[in-house]
C-alpha cells in the first residue's frame, strides 16, 4: 500500500489556512470556465516532475479558462491599475504531487500586456504570451477573444461566447474537482515546485456555451478537444493572494 502522502488531499471549496504573507495579490473577474475530459495518459507526459494527472473516477480534464486579470500588486501594495489590469486565457491541466498537493499545471497563459508577459516568462518560468485580447458583456452574454502575437506558434486564437445562468446553489465534486484548486506545478530552475494561492469560495454560476473557436488547446501540445465541453461555468471572480512555497526538511521547497 503506497505511503500516506501519496494519496491526494480531499478536495475542498474552501482554501487551506494560510502559511506566511502573501507576496502576489491579484483579482480574477469575469471567468469562464470550459473544460473537456481526457485519459490521463494523454497528458502525464506533458506535467512536471514528481506531479501525475489529478484524476476523478479516473479521468482527468484539460481546461480553458477566460478572465480578467484585475490589480496585480507585490508584496503588499496597492494593485497596478494598468499593467496589472489586463484580460487573460490559459490552458490548463490537473496535478497532484507525491505530498498529495492538488494544483494546476499551465501549459499556455495568453495575456494582453507584454510587461507582465516578460515578467511572467523571466522570473516564473510560466508559458506566458503576448496576445491581442477583449473581454466584452452585454447583459448577460460575455465574449473573450485572443490572437496571439509573440512567441507564437502563429495563428493561435479563440473566440468564445457564454451566457451566464443561474448561480450553483450546490456545486458538483466535478465542479468542485475543477475550480478549488489551491496551488499550481510549475518547473523552476530545474526544479518542481508548488505556489500555494488562497482566495474565498468560487461563486459559481451555470452558463450556456453559445461560441467556441478555438486552437489554443493544440498549440499547448494537447489533443484536439473531442466535442461539446462537459462543463461550461461562469463566475462573477475573486480576490487572490499568493503565498511563498513551502518549506520541507532541510529549508528546500519541494514538488
Amino acid at each position: 500500500m503506497p505511503p500516506p502522502d501519496m494519496f491526494p488531499e480531499p478536495v475542498s471549496a474552501d482554501p487551506p489556512p494560510a502559511a506566511g504573507r502573501a507576496f502576489l495579490t491579484q483579482s480574477w473577474l469575469d471567468l469562464a470556465f470550459l473544460h473537456w475530459a481526457v485519459d490521463p495518459g494523454a497528458v502525464a507526459g506533458l506535467l512536471p516532475a514528481g506531479t501525475r494527472p489529478d484524476t476523478l473516477d479516473g479521468v482527468t480534464y484539460v481546461g480553458l479558462v477566460a478572465f480578467r486579470m484585475h490589480r496585480v500588486g507585490w508584496f503588499g501594495l496597492p494593485g497596478v491599475p494598468y499593467l496589472g489590469s489586463f484580460p487573460e486565457t490559459n490552458v490548463r491541466l490537473y496535478s497532484v504531487d507525491a505530498h498529495g498537493r492538488r494544483g494546476v499545471v499551465f501549459r499556455s497563459l495568453d495575456a494582453s500586456r507584454l510587461i507582465p508577459v516578460a515578467v511572467g516568462r523571466a522570473a516564473f518560468r510560466l508559458p506566458y504570451v503576448w496576445s491581442r485580447m477583449e473581454v466584452r458583456r452585454k447583459d448577460d452574454t460575455v465574449t473573450y477573444t485572443s490572437r496571439r502575437r509573440w512567441p507564437g506558434p502563429a495563428g493561435a486564437h479563440s473566440r468564445i461566447a457564454i451566457r451566464i445562468g443561474e448561480p450553483v446553489e450546490d456545486p458538483s465534486g466535478l465542479e468542485h474537482f475543477l475550480t478549488a484548486r489551491w496551488g499550481m506545478h510549475n518547473v523552476f530552475l530545474g526544479r518542481s515546485r508548488y505556489l500555494p494561492n488562497a482566495h474565498p469560495r468560487w461563486p459559481l454560476h451555470r452558463a450556456e456555451l453559445l461560441h467556441c473557436d478555438e486552437n489554443l488547446v493544440t498549440a499547448a501540445g494537447l489533443p484536439a478537444p473531442a466535442g461539446d465541453p462537459v462543463s461550461v461555468l461562469y463566475s462573477p471572480g475573486v480576490p487572490v493572494r499568493f503565498t511563498r512555497p513551502p518549506r520541507r526538511p532541510g529549508g528546500v521547497p519541494t514538488p
